[in-house]
This record gives C-alpha cells, sequence and structure tokens, in this order.
C-alpha cells in the first residue's frame, strides 16, 4: 500500500479465527476482500488464547445468539474439519458436581442444554467412578458433542479458502480510525504502509480492539459504541499424561466456566482458565495464581500431582457485562441496528466465538448482501 488514497469493496479488521471466517464467506460470495490485521501474524489476539474446545451449546439462554451461533456452528464446523483435514477430535466432556449444592445445578444445565437442541446424559457418581476411576464427583452430564480443534490449522485453512477466492489479508495494518460520511467509509491505516483505504463495506472483527474502534468512528451512532470489560483468565500445562481422555468442566462459576482440563490433539492437558478482571491487557502467568487451580482441580481429581503444573498462556475475554452484569449475548450489529449501511460490528465475541465462526461469518455475510 502507498500514501494515496486506494478504493476497496470489503473490508474486514481483524484476522483472528471470526474476522478470517467473515472473510472468505464473503470472498466466496463474490466479495473483493481486503483483511487488514494489525499484528504481524494471523490469529495472534483471543484466537490464540483459548481452550481450543468445540463447544456444543449447553450454557447459553434459549434463542439468544451465542447459543444459535455455537449450535450451528458447531455442526458446521465438524463438517468442514472432516473435509479440509484441520485437526480436531470429539472427544466429549463431563460436567462434574463435586458437592449436593453443585449437583442440584445439573439439571437445570441439562435442561438447559435441552432447550438449545443440545442432549445431555445424567450420570452418578458410582457411573462416573467406573467411567473415570481418577474422577471424584457426586454425579455429572455427559456432552458427547464436545471436542477441540487446532485453531491454528483451522485459521491456516480459512486463509487458503480466503486467498482462493480471490482475497488478501495484509498484516501489520492497524487501523486508526474510520469515518463514514455519504455512504462510503474511509479507513485510516497505519503500519508499514500508511494510506488512506475507502470501502463501501465494513467489517469491524478487531476482538478487544473492536470496540476502542467504533468509539473513533466518525459517523456511527454513539449509542452504538458499547463499552468492554476485561475478564482474564490464565492456564497451567501438565507435564506428562493425565489419566482422562476426556474435557473436564466443573459445575459452572460466575463470569466463566470454571478451571477445567482441555487437552490437545496429542493427549496433553492443560487446566483453566481462572477468571480475573482487569483494565488493560496483561498476558503475564504468575506462580500466585497456581494455589487456587491446585485447590479446585484437587476437588475432583484429588491424585493430581501439582508438581507437574507449569504457567503456560493467559487469555483475555471480551465481555460486554462486567463482574455483576450477568449474561451478555454476542453483538453482531448491521444496518439495521446502528443505521449505516454497509457496515457490521462484532462486540462480546468471546466463548463460544470460535465454535461459531462459521455461522458467525454467514449471519455477517447475510447482513451485507
Amino acid at each position: 500500500m502507498s500514501q494515496e488514497c486506494l478504493e476497496a469493496q470489503t473490508v474486514v479488521i481483524g484476522a483472528g479465527v471470526v474476522g478470517l471466517a467473515v472473510a472468505r464467506a464473503l470472498a466466496r460470495k463474490g466479495h473483493e476482500v481486503i483483511v487488514l490485521e494489525s499484528g504481524s501474524h494471523f490469529g495472534e489476539g483471543v484466537s490464540s488464547r483459548n481452550s481450543e474446545v468445540i463447544h456444543a451449546g449447553i450454557y447459553y439462554p434459549e434463542n439468544s445468539l451465542k447459543a444459535q451461533l455455537c449450535v450451528e456452528g458447531r455442526r458446521q464446523l465438524y463438517e468442514y474439519c472432516e473435509r479440509q483435514a484441520v485437526g480436531h477430535r470429539k472427544c466429549g466432556k463431563w460436567i462434574v458436581a463435586t458437592s449436593e449444592q453443585q449437583a442440584a445445578k445439573l439439571d437445570d444445565i441439562r435442561q438447559g442444554a435441552a432447550r438449545n437442541g443440545v442432549s445431555l446424559e445424567p450420570v452418578s457418581g458410582a457411573e462416573l467412578a467406573a467411567r473415570c476411576p481418577e474422577l471424584t464427583a457426586v454425579a455429572g452430564l455427559w456432552s458427547p458433542e464436545t471436542g477441540i480443534v487446532d485453531s491454528h490449522a483451522l485459521m491456516l485453512s480459512l486463509l487458503g479458502d480466503l486467498e482462493r477466492a480471490g482475497g488478501q489479508l495484509v498484516l501489520r495494518a492497524p487501523v486508526q480510525a474510520v469515518a463514514t460520511e455519504q455512504g462510503r467509509h474511509r479507513l485510516t491505516v497505519a503500519g508499514d504502509a500508511p494510506c488512506t483505504l475507502e470501502a463501501q463495506n465494513v467489517v469491524n472483527a478487531a476482538g478487544l480492539g473492536a470496540p476502542g474502534l467504533a468509539g473513533r468512528w466518525q459517523g456511527l451512532p454513539e449509542d452504538q459504541k458499547p463499552r468492554q470489560w476485561l475478564a482474564r483468565g490464565v492456564y497451567f500445562s501438565y507435564s506428562g499424561r493425565p489419566p482422562f481422555d476426556s474435557l473436564i468442566y466443573p459445575v459452572p462459576e460466575p463470569g466463566g466456566l470454571g478451571i477445567h482440563l482441555t487437552l490437545d490433539l496429542a493427549g496433553q492437558a492443560r487446566f483453566g482458565p481462572d477468571v480475573e478482571w482487569v483494565d488493560e491487557e496483561d498476558y503475564s502467568v504468575s506462580l500466585s495464581r497456581l494455589e487456587p487451580f491446585v485447590r479446585g482441580i484437587k476437588a475432583w481429581w484429588p491424585s493430581l500431582d501439582e508438581t507437574r503444573l507449569q504457567p503456560a498462556y493467559a487469555g483475555i475475554r471480551p465481555k460486554l457485562a462486567g463482574p455483576d452484569g450477568g449474561f451478555a449475548d454476542f453483538r453482531i450489529d448491521g444496518p439495521e441496528q446502528h443505521g449505516v449501511g454497509g457496515v457490521v460490528n462484532l462486540f462480546g465475541i468471546e466463548s463460544p466465538g470460535l465454535t461459531s465462526c462459521l455461522a458467525i461469518a454467514d449471519l455477517v455475510a447475510a447482513k451485507l448482501a
């Protein structure tokens, strides 16, 4: 790119898994698509700092976007990964209650999942002990549709599809501001080759940066610029093979799904994330977080060898509600929400954003049809 003012039909801001899925969908529908990514590689933000879980669609309120897009996105994602040979495994997960108080919540979880079209199998503590001897719980639920995916391979595949459809990814190209006038959108792009880029359509899929970019968007109504909270979570890896071949989740806690066990495709285990509300991005992992992890894990895996836990990484979930704010849905705001033609803003795309990426892409494409 040069210093001159350039033109594009459709610009997607952000090359995380959702941005790449959206760009791919639009390119396959005939859009000339440019993806602008502020980093030096795709998927460096939220997309590379999560559990890589394919969620079934259990916890979200009926008819919410999270429920609808997770269930549809999960179906599409398994099909896509199979077709494109993207590494994945439908390993299932246990939701375990370690007290009678937690066990009382399991039926509510099961009924909520059923309203979303997701079947969970109730299991007793004795059956859990028989099927997972190392696991200690009074009762649980089995989710057969939960799985794991190689998120980097998924993004690489989506990028390949995008490029084959004529789209392109431009790295080190942060968008500093957008101004909308007379149906055109003027993007101020910094980075390696600063320029002004005029586009017919713009999709703001900037992850943690999406609300900030909306705040700098001239022509976007002020009441369409949401506040964002940051929920930081750290992960600890486990050296050696764990005695489990499925994911294990405790009963959910406020702000997240609790410190859970996930596996990678090689069978290695990691635990997390916890929940810490922060004011700015911070990806350090302190050993001071270890003790609550050990306490939480030993509630359902008493024989855990805590010396095998090592700091791994941290992620930050972009929340549209704070610690006491309750459930907040995805916001996928098109012209019918904000009144600005050719613009879709994606806010609060936390979990299950990875699972939902292909369904989110279809929805965005429909808003720009």
